[in-house]
């Protein structure tokens, strides 16, 4: 069943794009415990396993059904474009106990017999230190599952951003909607998502937030009643090469070819990057990464675009065919 989200004249004008480390550590936070989003994940798995085990995530996972209504204010839209998350979990310290009481419970609902655990019971008996406990936990998973692999995930989420805020002016909100993923399509004013049961909203002037997300994959997750601005996540573009090492995304003919350091840059650019972006996704130090970056562009491999105060690189025609014409390289080695 459908889920339709009506946009009037107003939110035409509203929608904008962000990024939430928050959300991210939530959805994190839910993926350990959901198989079919760890498909892209293994090594990031491993990685986080013995942090994991000393997290103490019962509270949180008690009120992520799996199917039915998450609080809101354990993951709210981002207050702007590239929040820090000691702003955003300030904000879930300031929830009001009252509306995250009448959330939790709505919650638990969701799940038969949440509400009648012993955490849930406690979780519902003092909202206020509820808040206090799952923002304490949200917090540790931060710092444990995610703040590590920060600057990669941020890259990636950013290059995203950059790469559809410039399909936004060439094709425009209808064009660009349907393009964030399958499951989105746009008709008339309406964006109609693929879910599970039907549900209708209209966006009344407040504009749609748009986030990219590496840990909702490969789900779209849409919703937050109001007060709150409504919210899409859509599964981040380049997703398969994030955890991936340098030496896996390289083509050995490119090294050939190129060398090692710009063959290496040149693969990575499977998606639009920065400098700093490159660095964390390569593990070259950003001068290094800087100096390839000029020879590639002056051999006409890749083009450089300005969003606001960042640069991203991308490959041309012509690099995109020496990273995946492997046949037309060895040619030429």
């Amino acid at each position: 069943m459908p889920f339709h989200i009506h946009f009037g004249q107003d939110d035409l004008l509203r929608c904008r794009f962000a990024v939430s480390p928050l959300w991210e550590t939530q959805e994190a936070v839910r993926t350990l415990k959901r198989p079919e989003r760890q498909g892209y994940h293994p090594r990031w798995l491993r990685r986080i396993r013995e942090a994991g085990r000393g997290l103490d995530l019962a509270g949180l996972w008690l009120l992520m059904p799996r199917r039915g209504h998450s609080p809101d204010f354990l993951g709210p839209p981002p207050i702007g474009p590239a929040a820090r998350f000691e702003e955003e979990i300030a904000g879930v310290r300031a929830a009001d106990p009252g509306a995250a009481r009448q959330e939790m419970a709505r919650a638990l609902a969701c799940t038969p017999g949440a509400a009648d655990s012993a955490r849930g019971r406690a979780l519902l008996a003092d909202p206020a230190g509820a808040v206090r406990e799952l923002a304490d936990a949200l917090e540790a998973a931060w710092r444990a599952l995610v703040e590590p692999d920060w600057p990669r995930l941020r890259a990636l989420l950013e290059a995203d951003v950059a790469f559809h805020s410039r399909r936004l002016a060439e094709v425009g909100l209808g064009g660009l909607l349907p393009e964030l993923d399958r499951r989105l399509s746009w008709d008339a004013g309406t964006l109609t998502v693929e879910w599970r049961g039907e549900h209708v909203r209209h966006l009344s002037g407040q504009g749609l937030v748009l986030i990219p997300s590496v840990f909702s994959w490969p789900d779209v997750v849409s919703g937050f009643d109001p007060p709150w601005q409504p919210t899409l996540a859509y599964p981040v573009r380049g997703i398969a090469g994030l955890w991936a090492r340098p030496s896996e995304r390289t083509p050995a003919a490119l090294v050939r070819l190129l060398g090692r350091g710009r063959a290496t840059v040149l693969a990575a650019l499977d998606v639009p990057a920065t400098t700093s972006g490159l660095a964390h996704r390569t593990g070259l130090a950003p001068s290094t990464v800087s100096a390839h970056l000029g020879a590639l562009r002056d051999a006409g491999l890749l083009a450089s675009r300005r969003y606001g105060h960042q640069v991203f690189y991308e490959c041309t025609p012509l690099g995109i065919a020496l990273v995946t014409g492997g046949g037309v390289v060895q040619g030429m080695d």
